[in-house]
């Protein structure tokens, strides 16, 4: 006696999200991993090491405040320039989006600042960083594992940063 089966694939979508939704959401899962990768490896860095500055000392912490502050305007204005989107307001997405990508650039900017002032140096900062062992008085990628490590992470972020920029303004462009 023989059977006879078919064997057939229900192809029923993902909930209700898109192939594109679930696309982003892993590349979102894979930046988040990545970035938590990256900050765990300067946690760890940071206590196997007696060289890392303190942060007020090296660091201008009201002009990475802005950045931060910038960074959390753009995300809400990449937000609301979907919500303009999705309610079919083409003059609203590319008023957002926009906002988004002069926000990305300004944040580079200002790390850009960040990055000239670090590598020319001056007393105060080498001051600071003569406290705490290093010579100089500039903060260069060389400069121990607090230095490598602030570029490592901050690089790898404002290359992203930059991604965004140029990515937003390819789809402004297009919209």
């Amino acid at each position: 006696m023989t059977m006879n089966h078919t064997i057939s694939i229900k192809r029923d979508p993902f909930g209700i999200a898109s192939t594109g939704k679930l696309a982003m959401w892993l590349f979102l899962a894979m930046d988040a991993i990545t970035f938590g990768v990256i900050i765990a490896g300067g946690i760890y860095l940071r206590l196997r090491t007696d060289q890392w500055p303190e942060a007020g000392q090296v660091l201008n912490i009201p002009l990475t405040s802005l950045n931060t502050f910038l960074l959390i305007m753009t995300s809400f204005t990449m937000v609301m320039g979907l919500n303009e989107l999705k309610k079919d307001n083409q003059r609203g997405f590319k008023t957002f989006i926009l906002l988004t990508i002069i926000g990305g650039i300004f944040f580079l900017v200002i790390q850009g600042y960040e990055y000239y002032h670090f590598v020319i140096g001056s007393t105060e900062l080498g001051k600071a960083l003569t406290s705490y062992g290093f010579s100089g008085i500039s903060l260069l990628w060389t400069t121990g594992t607090f230095g490598s490590t602030f570029y490592a992470t901050t690089s790898f972020h404002g290359l992203h940063v930059l991604a965004g920029v140029v990515y937003l303004s390819v789809i402004l462009y297009q919209a």
